[in-house]
C-alpha cells in the first residue's frame, strides 16, 4: 500500500506529454535513444544504457507515442511572471517535449534561485519537496536523487538545529528512497527538534510501518492524533495501520474522514483527493466488494482522468469480473501514463490470457526493465516488486530469492517483506524458511487475498492437504479476483486439491 501524500499548500494535477511522432522527419529510436541521454560516445552508464532499452521497448510495442506522466503545482510563494516551463530531470526515462506548466515551472523557479545562492536553504527545501512530489503525483523516481542532493545541500549549508525544514526534507525523501531506517533516524531528531509538531511522528510511524515496527508506529500515529486529530494525514496514517491489522472497516471510516476533510479545505487538492477516493477503492477490492471498489475507482477518475493508479486497479477489477477486453484497454492506459513493472506484468499477464504471447513476452521484458532502472535509482540491490514477479512468473527464481532474503536480513521486516521472502524461498525450493516466514506475514491477521494464497501454495508443497485446501479457499472466499494470473492458478490447484 502506498504512503499518504504529504500535504502541501499546492494542487496538483494534468500531465507532460512526450510525443513520439512529434518530428516525423527523425526516426523514433534515434529520438528516443538521444532522449535517454545516449550519444555517439562510448562507455556510457549503465543507467543511461538501460533507459535507452526502456525507451526502445515502449516505442516497440507502441507504448512511446504518448507517455503521459501526471502533475501541476500551484504555490503562493512564487512570484507571478517569474516562472516558466522546466523539463524533466536530465537522463529521465519520460523525456518530455510539451509539459504542463506549473510543477515544472516551479522546479525552474527554484532551480534558478539556489544556482544564484546555493545557500538558500528555503529554496534547497522548496526544491526537495517539489522533486518528491513529482515521484509521488507521476511515478517517475528520476526526481529522486536530486531531491536527496536538494536536502543535502540544505543541510550542508545550515544544520539541522536551525534547519527543520532541511532535515524534513531529507527524512522525506529518504523514506521515498526506501532508506527506513535512515529516515527514521531523522525523524526521532525532528521529533526532539520540533516537539508539538505532527509532521515528524508521520515520518516516524511511516518508518516503523516499514520496518514492521507496528507497536512503535501505533505510538507515533497516537501522538499524531493527539496533535492533530481529524487531520486527513493523520486519518490515512490510521487507516493504513487499520488494514495491516485486519480491521477493514476501521480503515474505511479514517480513508471517508480524510476524504471530508480535504473536501472542507478551501481549494480541496485535487491529487490528493484522488488517491483518497483510490484507496477506499483498494479497501473496498481487497474484501471483493467489486461494486463499492468500481465506484471509488471512477470517482478517483473523475477528479483526475489520468490517475494511473485508478485505472490500473479499475483493470484488475474488470479482470475480476472477466471483462478482459475493458481490462486490457484500462492496463494499456495505465502503462501509456506510468509504465509501472505491476502494472506492466499484469498487461502482459492479460495478454498471456488472451493468446498473445508475443505481446506477453514483450509487457514482461518491459517489467523486468523498469525494475532494474528503479534498483539503480534507488542504488539498492532489494526490489520486492521485481522479486514478485520472478516468482510469479518462474524466472530467475535464485536471484528472487536472494533479493528478498538480503532485503530481509537488512532490517526491512514488515509482513509483506516476510510475504515475498516466503513466496521466493517456496519458489527456489527452501520450504522450511518459505514456511517460518510465511507465519510471519500472517502474523497481524491481515485480509488479504495474495497472503492466504501464498500460505496456501506453501502448505501444498509441505503435503498438508488441509491446510492448503482452508487457506486458499480463504483466499478465493475473501475476494475471487486477487489477481489476473494467481487467483486462476489458485482455482486449478484448489479444484485438484478437492475430493
Amino acid at each position: 500500500m502506498s504512503p499518504a501524500p504529504v500535504a502541501k499548500c499546492c494542487r496538483r494535477g494534468n500531465f507532460f506529454a512526450f510525443e513520439m511522432n512529434a518530428v516525423p522527419d527523425v526516426a523514433p529510436e534515434s529520438r528516443l535513444v538521444r532522449q535517454a541521454g545516449i550519444g555517439k560516445r562510448s562507455g556510457l552508464p549503465a543507467r543511461n544504457l538501460l533507459k535507452a532499452r526502456i525507451a526502445l521497448s515502449l516505442a516497440a510495442i507502441g507504448l512511446g507515442s504518448a507517455l503521459f506522466v501526471g502533475t501541476r503545482w500551484r504555490s503562493n510563494a512564487v512570484p507571478a511572471g517569474e516562472v516558466g516551463n522546466v523539463s524533466a530531470p536530465a537522463n529521465s526515462t519520460t523525456a518530455p517535449s510539451q509539459v504542463e506548466p506549473d510543477v515544472h515551472a516551479y522546479i525552474r523557479f527554484y532551480q534558478a534561485r539556489v544556482q544564484r545562492d546555493p545557500e538558500d536553504t528555503r529554496s534547497q527545501n522548496a526544491l526537495a519537496e517539489l522533486y518528491l512530489q513529482a515521484v509521488r503525483e507521476t511515478g517517475n523516481e528520476d526526481y529522486l536523487p536530486p531531491a536527496l542532493d536538494a536536502a543535502r545541500a540544505s543541510l550542508a549549508a545550515v544544520g539541522a538545529e536551525r534547519n527543520v525544514g532541511g532535515l524534513t526534507a531529507l527524512a522525506h525523501a529518504e523514506f521515498t528512497n526506501h532508506d527506513f531506517a535512515a529516515a527514521r533516524e531523522h525523524a526521532l531528531t525532528l521529533v526532539s527538534l520540533n516537539p508539538g509538531k505532527s509532521e515528524p511522528y508521520a515520518i516516524l510511524g511511516d518508518s516503523r510501518l516499514e520496518l514492521g515496527d507496528y507497536d512503535g508506529a501505533a505510538e507515533a500515529f497516537a501522538e499524531m492524533q493527539h496533535l492533530s486529530s481529524g487531520d486527513a494525514g493523520t486519518e490515512t496514517r490510521l487507516a493504513r495501520l487499520a488494514i495491516f491489522q485486519g480491521r477493514t472497516d476501521e480503515a474505511r471510516s479514517h480513508f471517508l474522514a480524510a476524504h471530508t476533510a480535504l473536501l472542507a479545505l478551501p481549494k480541496p487538492p485535487r491529487e490528493m483527493v484522488a488517491w483518497c477516493r483510490w484507496q477506499l477503492g483498494e479497501t473496498a477490492f481487497s474484501v471483493g466488494d467489486y461494486e463499492e471498489a468500481e465506484r471509488h475507482y471512477r470517482e478517483a477518475l473523475t477528479q483526475n482522468p489520468d490517475y494511473f493508479r485508478a485505472l490500473a486497479s479499475l483493470g484488475r477489477l474488470q479482470t475480476a469480473r472477466g471483462d478482459l477486453p475493458a481490462a486490457i484497454d484500462s492496463y494499456e492506459r495505465a502503462v501509456r501514463i506510468v509504465p509501472v513493472i505491476d502494472f506492466m506484468a499484469a498487461l502482459g499477464d492479460l495478454y498471456l490470457i488472451f493468446g498473445r504471447s508475443k505481446d506477453a513476452e514483450a509487457r514482461y521484458e518491459l517489467a523486468e526493465q523498469l525494475g532494474e532502472h528503479s534498483r539503480i535509482v534507488h542504488k539498492s540491490s532489494y526490489d520486492r516488486n521485481l522479486a514478485i514477479f520472478h516468482a510469479n512468473h518462474d524466472s530467475k527464481l535464485e536471484e528472487a530469492y536472494a533479493t528478498a532474503r538480503d532485503e530481509y536480513a537488512a532490517g526491512r521486516r514488515d509482513i509483506y517483506s516476510a510475504d515475498t521472502l516466503a513466496w521466493t524461498a517456496l519458489k527456489a525450493g527452501r520450504l522450511p524458511e518459505a514456511q517460518s516466514a510465511i507465519k510471519e506475514a500472517l502474523k497481524l491477521r491481515t485480509r488479504d487475498a495474495k497472503l492466504f494464497y501464498h500460505a496456501g501454495m506453501i502448505a501444498r508443497a509441505a503435503g498438508d492437504r488441509a491446510m492448503a485446501i482452508e487457506q486458499l479457499q480463504r483466499a478465493l472466499a475473501l475476494n475471487p479476483g486477487f489477481d489476473p494470473r494467481q487467483s486462476l492458478v489458485a482455482r486449478q490447484v484448489l479444484q485438484e486439491l478437492s475430493p
